[in-house]
């Protein structure tokens, strides 16, 4: 019985890991990109690619490269589309 609670208290804990994490890297996104008034420097780029690896979601990693290697502007919106859906989707709700 405490075993098993154990490992539910666990579980609970790794998800809401997850949920920081995601939330983080979602937060910065909007606040770098999406409300950006012009180009984005390295300093920022870099930044996003960092908090994006810390995921350590390779879906999401993968879905972050499909949008910056974006070649049109209606590519990339269809690729950040996707990438925001995906983020939702990773957050776990107790």
């Amino acid at each position: 019985m405490v075993q098993k609670e154990l490992q539910n208290v666990r579980a609970n804990v790794k998800a809401q890991q997850i949920n920081d994490k995601v939330l983080l890297f979602t937060k910065l996104f909007i606040k770098k990109v999406l409300e950006a008034q012009g180009e984005i420097d390295f300093e920022t780029r870099l930044s996003l690619e960092n908090s994006v690896r810390d995921l350590e979601d390779q879906q999401i990693l993968e879905q972050w490269q499909k949008f910056t290697a974006s070649k049109t502007e209606a590519e990339a919106q269809n690729n950040l589309k996707d990438l925001l859906e995906m983020l939702v989707d990773k957050i776990r709700v107790q």
